[in-house]
């Protein structure tokens, strides 16, 4: 067994897809896409309708996209994609300078597909990370699928493991480090995790490098209205 998929599996993980596979679809991955409510929170709401974020699961997404930079020396694209208007998503794409983030989208597959469209790449280079019915029209187009577990929807997972709809499993559950998790697992099947790390660490010439051109990015932010996916105009 790989020794990879022993360290997961043994925390509880499941890799739906064989590892091996999991490593080659990663090769073809340019983009990482993002649920919010149930993927970098347990999902609950206050009374403004807003959920948070912590910063491992923060650094995680960091870490992630400079693992890709290392591998394909250029910057991933980077979206969240959420069925409600939520300011923290908005706050945590603009500081981690997300391509785009999406609200408001009842069907998500619409929002996937006018990122791929503007982006110039298909469905299957979308790595997506995500927890419930609502993703589902994503899960069934993207490359690869992280579905973010949560003890209570047993028979939702069986569906999608039955229907080919997730590659991987987190142990850990909605709202306790599970972005950060898979983030580290797909580092480690890439063989980049130790090279992440060390460079990170020294805040090396190449990190500088990746940290000055994400930097760069300016998130853009959309909405559905009209039929039509449209610009958002949102004040931070």
């Amino acid at each position: 067994m790989n020794s990879i998929q022993k360290i997961y599996e043994d925390t509880g993980a499941e890799f739906i897809t064989p590892i091996n596979n999991i490593t080659e679809k990663f090769k073809e991955i340019k983009a990482f896409v993002f649920d919010w409510d149930g993927v970098f929170n347990n999902g609950e709401k206050n009374g403004n309708s807003s959920s948070s974020f912590n910063e491992i699961d923060s650094m995680g997404t960091n870490l992630l996209h400079f693992s890709n930079y290392l591998k394909s020396k250029q910057l991933p694209y980077t979206a969240i994609i959420s069925g409600e208007k939520n300011e923290s998503a908005f706050f945590f794409a603009n500081r981690e300078h997300f391509s785009a983030s999406y609200f408001k989208i009842a069907h998500k597959k619409w929002a996937l597909d006018h990122f791929c469209s503007i982006y110039s790449i298909h469905p299957n280079q979308v790595c997506y990370f995500f927890d419930d019915v609502l993703d589902l029209s994503i899960a069934q187009q993207a490359g690869l699928r992280i579905l973010v577990a949560r003890k209570a929807s047993i028979s939702f997972t069986n569906y999608v493991k039955q229907n080919n709809l997730a590659d991987y499993i987190t142990a850990n559950q909605s709202g306790n480090f599970a972005v950060r998790e898979a983030c580290e697992m797909l580092m480690g099947v890439s063989d980049l995790f130790n090279e992440t790390i060390t460079r990170r660490m020294n805040y090396d010439e190449v990190y500088q490098q990746y940290i000055m051109a994400k930097n760069l990015t300016l998130t853009h932010y959309y909405t559905y209205n009209n039929r039509q996916i449209i610009n958002a105009d949102i004040k931070l």
